[in-house]
């Protein structure tokens, strides 16, 4: 019987590979999803200084909060428990429950979001790009969700490799959009600097959309299980490196990006885009009357909505495998892997397809459900875990901690805020 006790943690981490190379692209592709694609809206409305302040404060906030999320799951005795079984492990059975709950509903309704958004990116491109009249919304709807759901249900593999195809050429489009806003830019309509109270609401407002546009935590849970087979104690140290440099990734691509959209298009233009209901390359395609923009921003939008889709697919199966395994036939004895595998499958299909349908606002989904919750279990859950269970104890004792408590504290009263304005 193969030993589960973790090996002696080691000094150094060992030398970067192409594995290391892969899980860093495939959480840059998880993160950069609608949430990027609207953040320049939302941030963009809010005025230049508080997204100044964002910009700083968002690489500390992605990467020590994911950093923690790991350390969850790459520091139990255990290396073949996921996130799910892992809290179990450490808060117990009820706790654990509701944790797995919370960690499903932090991840459930972004996989709506791009359910949303990739409807009204297609057609958009339909109408304004391509000329064509376009399809009943329940029939578009349901062909883009189950096109991106058949690669998932293809499998694993299947859907590692798609991403690969998509991230690269992403990365150089975003980039290459970037620098072709850069001769429409300007900074009228912004103003002076706001009043302290503006100041600070702008930029509270902002921190949920900037925790669910940057964050990767559904792929997490694999993520630390992968490096924990692969690397056992140094796992701890590889998964710190991995994400660090995928933090770095994140900020210098999306923050650019976010900065060159907001000035090309301005106030008026960042609120015609939240009108529209579109993501915010969508819009630049159909108002800047530059071709080349006119094509990739549609294609930009497609690709990321996609690659997202993917890994917070995993993220919700996998939180509503476990939640049926544990509430539903907790003896694992009516229901069969596959059974509930099929099950999760169309259960997501289905109602992703119907929120296509429905088209609610995504700003409005971003930030009264989707911000909040994902900034409880990524922030404030491994922050307690680490206080309270003895094998994080040696996390214990870091400024990181503090920072990352406060950030989450701030991005689940943003909730509040926007509930009550």
């Amino acid at each position: 019987m193969q030993s589960t006790e973790i090996p002696v943690e080691t000094s150094a981490a060992p030398r970067w590979n192409r594995f290391d190379t892969s899980w860093t692209i495939g959480l840059f592709g998880t993160a950069v999803g609608a949430g990027i694609l609207f953040l320049p809206i939302n941030a963009g409305l809010g005025g230049l200084w508080p997204l100044l302040i964002a910009t700083v404060l968002i690489w500390p906030m992605t990467y020590f909060s994911h950093r923690a999320l790991s350390r969850m799951v790459c520091a139990s005795p255990n290396p073949n428990q996921d996130i799910t079984g892992v809290v179990r492990e450490y808060f117990g059975e009820t706790a654990g429950r509701v944790v797995t709950v919370l960690y499903f509903l932090a991840i459930y309704p972004i996989v709506l979001i791009y359910g949303v958004g990739i409807t009204n990116t297609v057609e958009s491109l339909m109408v304004n790009q391509l000329g064509l009249d376009p399809w009943p919304r329940w029939l578009l709807s349901g062909v883009l969700v189950l096109a991106m759901s058949a690669v998932m249900v293809a499998g694993k593999k299947v859907m590692l490799v798609v991403t690969q195809w998509l991230v690269y050429p992403l990365i150089a489009v975003l980039f290459a959009v970037t620098l072709l806003l850069i001769p429409q830019w300007s900074f009228d309509g912004f103003g002076a600097l706001p009043a302290p109270g503006d100041f600070a609401m702008s930029l509270w407002l902002m921190i949920p959309v900037l925790v669910f546009a940057f964050n990767h935590s559904p792929a997490i849970s694999q993520f630390s299980v992968s490096l924990r087979e692969r690397y056992g104690a140094g796992s701890v140290q590889k998964a710190s490196s991995i994400l660090r440099i995928t933090a770095v990734l994140l900020v210098v691509f999306t923050m650019g990006f976010v900065w060159s959209c907001v000035l090309a298009l301005g106030p008026e233009g960042l609120q015609e885009a939240k009108e529209a209901n579109l993501p915010v390359l969508s819009h630049l395609a159909n108002v800047m009357g530059l071709p080349l923009i006119a094509w990739l921003g549609p294609a930009v939008a497609i690709t990321a909505i996609a690659s997202s889709f993917f890994g917070h697919w995993l993220g919700a199966a996998e939180g509503a495998t476990a939640i049926v395994r544990t509430m539903v036939d907790p003896q694992q004895k009516r229901l069969s892997d596959r059974g509930i595998t099929i099950g999760v499958s169309v259960f997501l299909i289905v109602t992703t397809w119907l929120a296509g349908v429905l088209n609610p606002s995504i700003l409005a989904l971003i930030e009264s459900l989707a911000g909040p919750v994902i900034a409880a279990v990524l922030y404030l859950m491994p922050m307690y875990a680490i206080h309270k269970v003895p094998a994080l104890a040696r996390f214990r004792g870091k400024a990181s901690n503090v920072f990352v408590v406060i950030a989450g504290v701030v991005a689940v009263g943003g909730i509040l805020i926007s509930l009550f304005r």
